[in-house]
């Protein structure tokens, strides 16, 4: 069933997660002091990821939301500790729910990583507080910090994925935008033929040679099928989930992608991008202010977005779209009754209409809460979610879906697969070992 404007993100839609906040704490020892007869000191650590150039505005606003939260609330004290994303989400939070002292709030996923971290009874239920608060009905989708009906995260931002393209180069070549597999491989060939990269792309990171794939995977066995993995009623071997890895290689073996992307950190993509060097980058929305504005140089406004075309016999939805909600705050099952308070306090300030269009107009990320106001909304913004309304339906990442240890054998298999060294039907056979380990412990 289509999904119109209002699924998505309210008056806004969704996309592009990022500003996280997160926190290295010590839970329950974090206890309530003394300060004087009439204030209590309460202390929360709180481990933010917003530590990249690129994330200073995000950071400004998050400080500001810490700032005014202290303000109001005499003796309320944030202990701040800013950690790379990746490092917080694959080591330390990992370890820290492992052992039973995460940080008092921190950035969590949702989907597989959160369910392990509830099963475990490391997560605070936010049900009662979002009741007390009247913002349940606010958020365009609380589906992946929920289970058995109770919520136990909350997103800050939505995500999308898909096609930015170098406008000047299309129209330079006489491109169209293409709408099936078959096109995107002729539009390819053609910006090859040009001496240009088709897609820019940076895989030293696992998680990045991941974007595209799911996209191709998705439309060659549907998002029912990675769901269908996990209870052995698909198989990674299977002609559908080969299929999926052929098309991604068929883009390596057509030297498609950034020569060495390899040995490029993320970061790198975009750079190439703007440099003109390739005519299109897949990713996620949370690029969207590297796309835009002064790092975007000449390329301001001459930066546009489609969805991935379909793949013709496919078994996806054709028309679908990567998006959904996964990125957020938690907060830690080991709080005192008044930290829970000072939280409740931090979840007031934090989810509001304002800081929300804040983020929206100043880091280009659209927000997780329905918006009244979509008014100085960024042309290229407007683009992303003119694909949205179009889209048919949307779904959520494979790593929101599938096992943790099956997600990041994926992104070995996919350097393996643009290293050249293995072929689609042995790193297909290579997941499906790990998928029976997964599904059988």
């Amino acid at each position: 069933m289509k999904k119109g404007f209002a699924v998505y993100a309210g008056a806004a839609l969704l996309i592009v997660l990022v500003l996280s906040g997160c926190g290295s704490g010590k839970g329950a020892s974090n206890a309530q002091v003394e300060a004087s007869p009439s204030v209590k000191t309460i202390k929360l650590s709180l481990r933010h990821t917003q530590i990249k150039e690129t994330s200073k505005v995000r950071l400004r606003i998050f400080q500001d939301v810490v700032a005014k939260t202290e303000r109001e609330n005499p003796g309320l004290h944030f202990e701040l500790e800013g950690i790379d994303e990746v490092v917080n989400r694959d080591q330390k939070l990992k370890g820290e729910m492992a052992v039973g002292n995460p940080p008092d709030i921190f950035e969590v996923f949702g989907g597989a990583d959160l369910h392990l971290y509830v099963k475990a009874n490391r997560m605070l239920d936010l049900t009662p507080i979002l009741k007390e608060l009247g913002i349940t009905s606010k958020f365009s989708s609380l589906d992946e910090f929920t289970v058995d009906g109770r919520v136990y995260g909350l997103p800050f931002g939505g995500y999308s994925e898909g096609i930015f393209y170098n406008k000047k180069i299309f129209a330079d070549l006489g491109l169209s935008i293409p709408t099936t597999w078959k096109e995107l491989i002729e539009t390819a060939d053609t910006l090859k033929a040009k001496g240009l990269t088709p897609f820019a792309l940076a895989a030293k990171d696992p998680w990045a040679a991941g974007m595209m794939w799911n996209t191709i995977m998705e439309r060659n066995v549907g998002i029912g099928g990675f769901e269908k993995l996990l209870t052995g009623e698909a198989r990674w071997t299977d002609p559908d989930f080969v299929r999926g890895f052929e098309d991604y290689a068929q883009l390596v073996n057509n030297d498609y992608f950034t020569n060495g992307s390899l040995g490029l950190p993320y970061a790198e993509q975009s750079t190439r991008f703007l440099k003109g060097e390739a005519a299109m980058i897949f990713t996620g929305t949370w690029d969207v202010n590297r796309f835009t504005g002064a790092e975007a140089g000449g390329l301001d406004g001459s930066i546009g977005y489609f969805a991935f075309p379909a793949v013709e016999g496919g078994k996806g939805d054709q028309t679908s779209i990567n998006a959904s909600y996964s990125n957020g705050f938690g907060f830690s099952a080991n709080l005192s009754n008044g930290q829970k308070e000072m939280v409740k306090a931090f979840i007031k300030n934090f989810y509001t209409e304002e800081v929300q269009k804040r983020t929206l107009l100043e880091d280009k990320l659209l927000p997780s809460m329905k918006l009244s106001d979509l008014s100085g909304v960024d042309p290229l913004i407007s683009e992303v979610l003119k694909a949205m309304v179009n889209a048919s339906s949307s779904w959520r990442a494979f790593d929101a879906i599938l096992q943790p240890g099956v997600s990041a054998d994926i992104g070995v298999c996919l350097q393996e697969l643009i290293g050249q060294v293995k072929s689609p039907e042995e790193v297909a056979q290579q997941l499906q070992t790990a998928q029976d380990k997964a599904n059988h412990p």
